[in-house]
């Protein structure tokens, strides 16, 4: 008898351990074409336009991949919050934060200064009012995209990407990104950056093993005038 149960308790081990498929890929971004032309010489050198910053399409970061579809089984949300917002030297640090509906979010103030976090999104709008020397929470109840700002500092800006399942991955310094556990089945696969048209491509995962799906974007797809 103790046989049976040792058995059964290895297997519900297994079961619960081998949930799926992994999604692993790179995503990078492309310059528009013709974009180069007149990097130097002329108005480019004056005294006006010089110092006039350009995309560095290489060096973009911060891209999330997820799984743009929501599931039958609902995944909960952490009870305690896991995610945490932190403004230090008059910035918001991540500046991109994906996460599942349902998350709680802290918003600490570690700066000797007062600041504000506030947003206007359709998804969430919010006002946590000035503050220092405190810890404010938020729970994101709705998916979307979130803008969140400071009223006092201008260049404070971050973007709170709430999403419907569990399935997403930020990239990291190299553009790669793996999304564990997923249930087999074909899907829709998109990579998301707040300043470029997002992308969806289709993906079959097996029930084990790795499936991998490179994106590259840039600004394609909308209307030319």
């Amino acid at each position: 008898m103790k046989t049976v149960q040792l058995i059964a308790q290895l297997l519900f081990v297994v079961a619960i351990t081998a949930r799926g498929g992994t999604i692993t890929g790179t995503v990078r971004a492309h310059g528009k074409e013709g974009a180069d032309q007149g990097t130097g010489g002329g108005k480019y050198d004056s005294r006006k336009f010089k110092f006039a910053e350009k995309v560095d399409y290489d060096d973009l970061h911060d891209f999330v991949v997820y799984i743009d579809q929501p599931f039958t089984q609902k995944t909960a949300p952490p009870v305690a919050p896991m995610q945490m917002v932190v403004q230090k030297d008059a910035s918001f640090s991540p500046h991109i934060l994906p996460l599942l509906v349902g998350t709680t979010v802290e918003w600490p103030n570690r700066d000797e200064i007062y600041h504000n976090a506030f947003s206007f999104s359709d998804a969430k709008p919010f006002d946590l009012g000035m503050y220092k020397d405190q810890v404010k929470s938020l729970t994101f109840d709705k998916p979307g995209r979130v803008d969140v700002f400071c009223s006092i500092h201008k260049d404070m800006h971050c973007v709170i990407l709430v999403l419907e399942n569990p399935y997403f991955a930020a990239t990291d310094a190299k553009g790669r990104y793996k999304i564990a556990n997923v249930p087999a089945g074909t899907y829709k696969l998109r990579a998301w950056h707040e300043r470029m048209p997002s992308q969806t491509k289709e993906i079959t995962v097996p029930a084990e093993g790795e499936v991998q799906l490179d994106f590259t974007l840039g600004i394609a797809g909308l209307p030319q005038y």
